[in-house]
């Protein structure tokens, strides 16, 4: 194993493109929906329920992915998962009714994607310690551009070479890169020994009897079901309100959030190492301010019927949200034992993806009686009761939990 510590950025380099590819895999869909509706005759409530189904797959297996990535190879994990998904993303463009789009789409995608997260926050906190949140706030800003990327290219092909190119494109793509992660990647992973080994009750009942940890993981579905159905439904939002072409609906669509909050995770992400040195707790006051900062917007983008308007929305709810981000998972590893890192993040996401995995059906059940605009301004008052519930974590239970895993 290489113990420069110049390595610990090349696998910061070789994660963050991984994810880049996750988030634009996962996004090319959402853009080229338009067309997949029109080519196939799908309605709202059917496309809502493809993103539906890939929501509670990824949800359902993202905890047994946690369980293996603290047992098992992470670098194995994430190579096998990379490779998985982009097969499965080059298949959905052979679907051919919404059966097929389910089996490759929902169910290979979502199932492939979802051993890539626990082991790769996991991976990144092992090789990253007094630099943790900036590594993870680096990290995230993958998520943005990947989105951003996808946005305008999937939309590019889509319109010029059909809808199905663009899924064996990005698939492609993630072949690629899968096989240069197997060369590429090193494990940094201590034996775990017979006393030490991951018990599935013993992770439950650590999950069930921290406070902090619950309260994160009610937060944390929150902000999902939000960007779920904010993912899903934007570029179609933009294409039918304003009239655009979808090459620029869906890079508008998710441009400015996106450039925003990168701008605002790496501020972010700074700003908490900096504060977390003397009060880790105040982590979560920076999540609940970026949740309370980003509700104005997303009325301002679901509301307004002028475009620019609409546009500031965008750039506003991204900044914002990005304060909630860059401590997602610092915060949890601060209250949780080293070990069950990996399991606990998959029994939060396995949560959080469950809950947001509705969110494109109602929007899509919304879109039919009462308009998008309607349902994406309601998803304020989620982000709202979210940021109560991380304001309780800091002011009665993130310092007895901290002090409980650091005095072990």
């Amino acid at each position: 194993m290489k113990k420069n510590s110049s390595y610990k950025w090349e696998v910061l380099a070789l994660l963050w493109f991984a994810f880049f590819i996750n988030q634009a895999d996962r996004q090319v869909f959402n853009v080229v929906l338009p067309l997949i509706k029109a080519d196939l005759g799908l309605s709202d409530v059917q496309v809502g329920s493809i993103a539906t189904v890939f929501n509670l797959v990824f949800a359902l297996l993202v905890p047994v992915s946690g369980y293996f990535g603290d047992i098992f190879s992470h670098k194995w994990i994430l190579v096998s998962s990379i490779l998985f998904w982009s097969i499965a993303t080059m298949l959905t463009g052979f679907g051919s009714g919404v059966l097929m789009l389910i089996i490759f789409r929902s169910v290979a995608t979502g199932g492939g994607e979802a051993f890539f997260g626990p082991a790769n926050y996991s991976m990144i906190a092992s090789y990253h310690k007094e630099t943790r949140a900036f590594a993870m706030s680096v990290h995230q800003t993958s998520y943005y551009l990947g989105v951003i990327v996808s946005g305008y290219v999937a939309g590019y092909i889509g319109e010029r070479y059909g809808w199905r190119n663009a899924f064996y494109v990005f698939g492609a793509v993630g072949i690629v890169h899968g096989v240069v992660m197997a060369i590429r990647l090193k494990d940094q992973k201590k034996h775990i020994s017979e006393t030490e080994k991951i018990k599935f009750s013993e992770a439950l009942k650590i999950f069930l009897h921290t406070p902090t940890v619950l309260l994160l993981t009610a937060a944390y579905s929150g902000l999902i079901f939000v960007l779920v159905g904010y993912l899903t439904w934007t570029p179609t939002y933009l294409f039918e309100k304003f009239n655009m072409s979808l090459s620029k609906a869906g890079f508008m669509s998710m441009f400015f959030t996106h450039a925003f909050a990168f701008a605002g995770i790496l501020m972010a992400g700074r700003l908490s190492d900096r504060i977390a040195k003397k009060d880790p707790a105040k982590r979560l006051l920076l999540q609940a301010a970026g949740l309370i900062g980003a509700t104005p917007f997303i009325i301002m983008l679901g509301h307004s019927d002028v475009l620019y308007t609409v546009y500031v929305g965008f750039a506003g709810f991204g900044f914002a949200r990005a304060f909630f981000d860059a401590n997602t998972y610092s915060v949890l590893y601060d209250v949780i034992p080293e070990k069950y890192r990996a399991f606990i993040s998959g029994i939060k996401m396995m949560i959080g993806f469950s809950i947001g995995s509705v969110s494109p059906l109602i929007l899509g059940y919304l879109k039919t009686r009462t308009g998008l605009s309607f349902g994406l301004t309601m998803l304020a008052g989620v982000w709202l009761l979210c940021s109560m519930m991380l304001i309780i974590a800091y002011r009665y239970y993130f310092r007895k939990d901290y002090y409980r895993v650091h005095q072990q």
